[in-house]
């Protein structure tokens, strides 16, 4: 590989050449997350370290595969070209092979989730659905009405998503958004589980539509975006990925919740 600069260096490369440094623990996270800094060539950057072997087994992904969905997701995200998941690698580290990804600093003052006590949401809101406040009260839970969230529905109903969760999204300070924790993905069965089911139903928009179009081109058997699925997912959950994209390209709208499995991740936040 090429040398570069610190300036030019890209986040990915950072990432996949640096030196990982371990600089904490994110404790709510349910497997092993650790804070880092990764440095290379005078250039140095935050990121999150996720090892396979301080993954939870779950019993309905196989044993050490959440790190390679991550990096996955991330390949689809890159070939929307929306950049909706932050860079994203998989690498050795100090405690294995893992998942590393750059850190991102969310805007403290954005708003994309909401309660409300009407019975409608306000402009440039969408309805979830009631949730619980206490004392036997209830809200309406509504998320923003954005080209950015919207963009990433359409992602996670291509992922096939089981856990959309609102601390799962990143409005960055530069108005771009992010999403992250993409190990619960790929599945072959229907797990789509999110806070963003404000355009279940509707028309896809036309830019959607484009998008999942040159998806379907790029899955094809032996293009290069297939090729690097080969080596993070199974045959079986790539063809159904393929078959999601085909899904959504013939009906043309959001996805609906199933009815066969819980709609909205629990908990949300």
């Amino acid at each position: 590989m090429s040398s570069s600069s610190p300036e030019t260096l890209p986040a990915v490369e950072l990432l996949a050449r640096g030196e990982l440094t371990v600089r904490g623990r994110v404790r709510e996270a349910s497997n092993a997350v650790l804070y880092c800094s990764v440095a290379h060539e005078g250039r140095e950057a935050a990121c999150v370290y996720k090892p396979v072997a301080g993954e939870r087994p779950l019993w309905d992904f196989p044993d050490g595969t959440l790190a390679q969905r991550e990096v996955a997701a991330y390949e689809i995200s890159e070939a929307t070209g929306w950049g909706l998941v932050p860079p994203t690698v998989l690498r050795d580290g100090p405690y294995g092979e893992g998942m590393v990804q750059l850190w991102i600093e969310a805007d403290p003052e954005a708003r994309l989730l909401a309660l409300t006590e009407d019975a409608e949401p306000g402009e440039g809101w969408k309805a979830v659905g009631p949730a619980e406040v206490g004392e036997g009260r209830t809200a309406l839970l509504v998320h923003a009405d954005s080209p950015e969230l919207r963009r990433l529905a359409v992602l996670d109903a291509v992922i096939n998503n089981g856990d959309r969760k609102g601390g799962h999204l990143l409005p960055a300070p530069d108005g771009r958004l992010y999403g992250i924790d993409h190990g619960v993905t790929f599945h072959v069965d229907d797990k789509l589980r999110t806070l963003l089911w404000g355009w279940a139903g509707e028309e896809l928009p036309a830019e959607a539509l484009e998008v999942l179009d040159g998806l379907g081109r790029a899955l094809v058997p032996g293009e290069p975006l297939a090729g690097r699925l080969s080596r993070l997912l199974t045959a079986a959950e790539i063809e159904a990925l393929r078959g999601r994209v085909g899904a959504l390209r013939e009906h043309r709208r959001h996805p609906v919740p199933s009815g066969q499995w819980p709609a909205i991740p629990w908990p949300p936040v």
